[in-house]
């Protein structure tokens, strides 16, 4: 443990943006798929550290719905990579005690990547250690939509009224139901946006923006991040006096 952290507050969900594959390469006149593949080395980094130091969720955004419109050449060598990704680190998964989860659509991904995510999922299922969540074919803009429709199918069923639509009902209908919302965002790359993900669930999320592209982003810069986020006052609305007056 980093002992500049204080492990009672490091956020108990961190959701990460990992943007900067392609640029890290392109800095070195690589191809952009050896961007990738050293992209996935710090992935297993990070997945490490963050097991290691208790987190207890972890949710990755690996691919988004409108990455689908990047050259074939790259779309088809990526989902190649997700696959060996995935099959290389169900043993590490089983060894730290991670369970498996993907948001997203995954009809939209290749039956062979779908096979291999669904036998993690299944090999994990028992495991209760941190939860790492790969977005996989996600876009928050279509979930929301998405959610909007099953809340409506069941309300034109006559299995729910108007009324009874609220946050709690709405969470629920998300990809990611039963899954706290992240306390940390942190996007690589020196790009300030979050892209169309969890847009619901990082109302309050504190949000991390570095230079940093994502094949450099080590365990010394994920600390870096952590200190900045115990550094803040997180308020929820409220003022630092009422935080103070509220029991914990």
């Amino acid at each position: 443990m980093d002992h500049s952290l204080d492990p009672k507050k490091l956020p108990k969900h961190l959701a990460v943006i990992m943007d900067g594959n392609g640029r890290w390469a392109k800095q070195r006149m690589l191809r952009r798929i050896v961007g990738h593949q050293k992209g996935v080395e710090t992935v297993r980094v990070i997945v490490e550290e963050c097991s290691r130091l208790g987190i207890g969720y972890l949710t990755l955004f690996a691919f988004s719905a409108e990455n689908w419109l990047r050259p074939k050449t790259e779309v088809k060598a990526l989902m190649a990579l997700l696959k060996q990704y995935i099959r290389s680190e169900t043993t590490r998964m089983m060894q730290n005690n991670i369970r498996f989860n993907v948001i997203g659509n995954r009809a939209d991904l290749p039956e062979d990547v779908n096979r291999e995510i669904q036998a993690t999922i299944d090999k994990t299922a028992a495991n209760d250690g941190m939860l790492l969540t790969l977005a996989l074919s996600y876009g928050s803009r279509q979930e929301i939509v998405a959610a909007a429709r099953r809340l409506a199918g069941e309300v034109a069923a006559g299995r729910l009224a108007p009324e009874e639509i609220d946050e709690n009902a709405f969470t629920g209908t998300l990809f990611t139901a039963g899954i706290p919302d992240p306390d940390l965002l942190i996007r690589t790359s020196g790009e300030m946006r979050i892209s169309n993900f969890l847009l619901w669930q990082l109302a309050y999320a504190e949000l991390y923006f570095t230079e940093v592209n994502w094949p450099d982003f080590d365990k010394h810069e994920l600390a870096r991040a952590f200190r900045d986020y115990q550094s803040r006052e997180r308020r929820f609305g409220m003022t630092s006096e009422q935080l103070v007056d509220t029991p914990s």
